[in-house]
C-alpha cells in the first residue's frame, strides 16, 4: 500500500501511542487470552484503519475537456442553486462530495485552469454533512478560472473529526486536470461552487470516485 505524505509522520506517532497503550493493558491486565486477544486485534484493526486513511489509490485518472470530474471520493449530499458570495457573488450550482472516514481523502483539480483565489478560513467542527458547515466549519476556499473564462469556487471543508486541512494551490499557478489539490484528515467534505450553465450528470446520495466520475459538463 502506497502511503500519502501527509500522513507519514501521523503513523509513525500513532504506532508508538497505540504501542505503549496495548503494552500498558497487557502488563496490568489479566494474563488470560480472553483479555488479551481482543486487545490485539482491536489495536491491530485500529492501526490499520489510521494507516489505510492515508493510502494512495491505484486508478486510471479521466482527462477530458469540457468535463467536471469529482474532486474527491465519496457520496454526492448537495446539489443546489445558491449565492456564493465569497469570491465569485453570483448564484451557482453548489454540488458537494461527503467523504467518510473509510473513503480516499485526497482532493483533485476536477479540471484544467488557472487558480485565482485562496483563502483558509478558521472554523467551526460541525459533522461535514450538515447544511451550515460549508459557511461554518473550518475550510479553504479555491477560486479557478477556466480556459474560456469561468469561475468555479472549490471548498475543501474540515469534518466533526478533521482538525487539518492541506491546501497545495496556490495564486497564479496553471494546474492540470486531476492535480492533488491537498489532503483533509479524518473526515470532511468537497464543495464545488459551478457556472449555472452547467450540466450535472449525477444525483443526489450517488458514489463518486475523485478523478474518474464526471459529475457535471461546462
Amino acid at each position: 500500500m502506497k502511503l500519502h505524505e501527509e500522513g507519514k509522520y501521523i503513523i509513525v506517532i500513532a504506532f508508538f501511542i497505540l504501542a505503549a497503550l496495548t503494552a500498558a493493558l497487557l502488563y496490568w491486565g489479566p494474563y488470560q487470552l480472553w483479555y488479551q486477544l481482543p486487545i490485539a486485534l482491536c489495536v491491530i484493526i485500529f492501526y490499520y484503519l489510521i494507516v489505510r486513511f492515508f493510502r494512495i489509490p491505484k486508478r486510471e485518472f479521466v482527462y477530458k475537456d469540457g468535463v467536471i470530474l469529482a474532486p474527491a471520493d465519496g457520496e454526492i449530499v448537495v446539489i443546489e442553486e445558491v449565492f456564493e458570495e465569497e469570491y465569485i457573488q453570483k448564484d451557482c450550482l453548489q454540488i458537494s462530495v461527503f467523504m467518510s472516514p473509510l473513503d480516499v481523502h485526497i482532493n483533485w483539480f476536477p479540471f484544467a485552469g488557472i487558480v485565482r483565489y485562496v483563502k483558509y478560513h478558521p472554523g467551526k467542527h460541525l459533522v461535514a454533512w450538515h447544511p451550515k458547515s460549508s459557511k461554518h466549519n473550518e475550510r479553504t476556499s479555491i477560486c479557478m478560472e477556466t480556459e474560456d473564462n469561468k469561475l468555479v469556487m472549490i471548498r475543501q471543508i474540515a469534518g466533526a473529526v478533521a482538525r487539518r486541512i492541506i491546501c497545495y494551490a496556490k495564486v497564479g499557478n496553471t494546474v492540470k486536470q486531476n492535480d492533488q489539490i491537498g489532503f483533509i484528515k479524518f473526515g470532511s467534505r468537497v464543495d464545488l461552487f459551478l457556472p449555472l450553465s452547467v450540466k450535472p450528470k449525477v444525483d443526489l446520495e450517488e458514489k463518486v470516485v475523485g478523478g474518474v466520475t464526471v459529475i457535471a459538463e461546462f
